[in-house]
C-alpha cells in the first residue's frame, strides 16, 4: 500500500476546509459605538481638574465593571497596554539608573517603558516548563540599584507570583505584573493582573477581548492609582490644583481612552469568561492530539502549592517545545509541514529582547561613541530563552484562527504523515 505523501511534498493537505478566524465583535458592540456616536461626545477626557478629567461616561463604567469583574479597587483605562506599562513604571517612582528586573521573552513595549525612564533592564532568564520569568535566577541578578520587577504572563500562562511576591517583599521592590496575554487568566484561585502593584491587561486585535486597541492597569492602592490617572491625562497641568504633593514623574501624557474603545470594551468584558472557557476547551483537544507522540512538550503552568488551589492557561499562543533530535527534522522545516497541512503554526515565540538591534548596535551621539550601558546584553545571557527562540518552541496560532472538531481530529493524521515522511521532508526543503 502506498503511503499517503505529506502536503508539502505534493500530496493532499488534512484541513481542507478554512478555519473560522477568531472574531468577537458582533451587534452588542455595533449598538454601543452607534449609541456614542448619535450621542456626539467621542470621548469624555479634559485635561483640567474638572470631573471630565477622570474620563466620560464610557470610560467611568468599563472602570467600574473592571473593578468587579477582577476584584480590585482600582481600574484605570489607557489607549493602549504600552501606555499602561509605561505609565506604571512612572507611577513606581522609578528614576535614572535604577534597574529593574523583566524577561527577556515578552513583546518588546514592556522593556522599553524602563529606557523611557533613563532605568536600565536587567533580564532574568525564563523557566524551562512555564516560560516565563525563573524564580530561581531573580535574586542573583539583585543589585543595591534594583528597584522593581517586571514578570510577564507569557503566551496565556500566569507567572509563579507567589515566589515574586516573597522575593519582592524581601528586598523592597516594586512589582508590575504584565498580564496582557492572560486577561481572564486564574493563578492560585485569583485572576491574572492582580497580583502585584500594578497589574496590566491589553485590549487590542489579538487578546481574547479586544476594542481595537486599549489597556487597562489595576490596583489597591489608592496612591498608585491616582499617579496613573495623572500620568494618564496631562497630570502636569493639575498636580497643583488637585493638591498632590509628589510630582515624581508626573509629567503627563495623552493615555487616554476614547468612548468608542471604551463602549466597545464593555460589551467585550461580558464575553470574557466564555470566550476563554472555548478557548481553553479548543486547545486542550489539540494537545491531546500532539501528545501521541512524547516528544512534543506542551507549556506547563506555573506550581500549586494546596491541592485546592486552581490555576489556568489562557492560551494566548498554544506552545509547546521539541528537540530536534527527537523531532528528526529541522523544527523549521516541521512548522513549514504543518502550514501545509492546513495548521497554522509559528516558531520561536519572541526573540529575546536583548538580542534587538537598540541593544546591540552603538549609536552616534555628538561625533562620539555614546554606549554606556551598564549590563551586558551579549548573546548567551539568557540561555533557556535564547534555546526556546533559535531551537526548540513553536505554536499554533490560536490567537487567529478557531478550529472545529473535525479539523482537530486532522492534526492527529497530519501529524503522522508528516512524522513518517520526515526525512524525505528534510531533503526536499534542503536541497532545492
Amino acid at each position: 500500500m502506498k503511503r499517503e505523501l505529506p502536503a508539502i511534498l505534493g500530496g493532499s493537505k488534512e484541513i481542507k476546509t478554512p478555519l473560522k478566524h477568531y472574531k468577537t465583535i458582533g451587534e452588542e458592540e455595533k449598538k454601543a459605538v452607534i449609541k456614542v456616536i448619535d450621542g456626539g461626545t467621542l470621548s469624555g477626557f479634559i485635561g483640567a481638574d474638572c470631573p471630565e478629567f477622570y474620563g466620560g461616561e464610557n470610560i467611568k463604567s468599563l472602570e467600574k465593571n473592571w473593578c468587579d469583574y477582577f476584584n480590585v479597587k482600582h481600574a484605570i483605562t489607557m489607549n493602549s497596554a504600552t501606555s499602561c506599562l509605561y505609565a506604571s513604571i512612572a507611577a513606581a517612582r522609578i528614576s535614572p539608573g535604577d534597574e529593574i528586573l523583566v524577561t527577556p521573552t515578552t513583546m518588546t513595549a514592556t522593556v522599553t517603558g524602563i529606557i523611557l525612564y533613563q532605568a536600565i533592564p536587567v533580564f532574568v532568564d525564563i523557566d524551562e516548563d512555564t516560560f516565563c520569568i525563573n524564580v530561581e535566577k531573580i535574586e542573583e541578578k539583585i543589585t543595591h540599584k534594583t528597584k522593581a520587577i517586571i514578570g510577564v504572563d507569557i503566551y496565556g500562562n500566569t507567572a509563579n507570583w507567589s515566589r515574586i511576591n516573597e522575593i519582592a517583599t524581601k528586598h523592597n521592590l516594586f512589582l508590575i505584573e504584565d498580564s496582557s496575554q492572560s486577561i481572564g487568566g486564574i493563578y492560585k484561585n485569583k485572576m491574572s493582573g492582580t497580583l502585584a502593584n500594578i497589574g496590566i491587561y491589553s485590549l487590542n486585535r489579538h487578546k481574547h477581548i479586544h476594542c481595537g486597541e486599549g489597556g487597562v492597569c489595576v490596583t489597591d492602592d489608592d496612591d498608585l492609582a491616582l499617579r496613573l490617572k495623572l500620568i494618564r491625562n496631562h497630570g502636569e497641568a493639575v498636580v497643583d490644583s488637585m493638591g498632590y504633593k509628589d510630582i515624581s514623574n508626573i509629567i503627563g501624557f495623552n493615555y487616554r481612552m476614547t468612548e468608542i474603545e471604551a463602549s466597545i470594551a464593555i460589551e467585550q468584558l461580558k464575553k470574557l469568561k466564555d470566550l476563554v472557557r472555548d478557548r481553553i476547551k479548543m486547545c486542550n483537544k489539540i494537545i491531546k492530539e500532539f501528545s501521541k507522540y512524547d516528544f512534543f512538550v506542551p507549556q506547563k503552568m506555573s506550581p500549586l502549592d494546596k491541592n485546592h488551589e486552581v490555576s489556568t492557561n489562557i492560551f494566548y499562543y498554544l506552545c509547546f517545545k521539541v528537540e530536534e533530535e527527537a523531532l528528526g527534522m529541522k523544527l523549521v522545516d516541521f512548522v513549514s509541514a504543518l502550514n501545509a497541512e492546513g495548521i497554522p503554526a509559528g516558531m520561536g515565540g519572541y526573540m529575546p529582547i536583548y538580542l534587538q538591534p537598540m541593544f546591540q548596535k552603538k549609536v552616534s551621539f555628538n561625533n562620539g561613541n555614546f554606549n554606556k550601558t551598564k549590563v551586558n546584553y551579549a548573546r548567551g545571557i539568557c540561555p533557556v530563552a535564547e534555546r526556546m527562540w533559535f531551537e526548540e518552541l513553536f505554536y499554533i496560532k490560536v490567537q487567529n484562527f478557531i478550529f472545529d472538531d473535525t479539523q482537530i481530529a486532522l492534526i492527529s493524521k497530519a501529524l503522522d504523515k508528516v512524522l513518517l515522511h520526515r526525512k524525505e521532508i528534510s531533503y526536499a526543503l534542503n536541497h532545492q
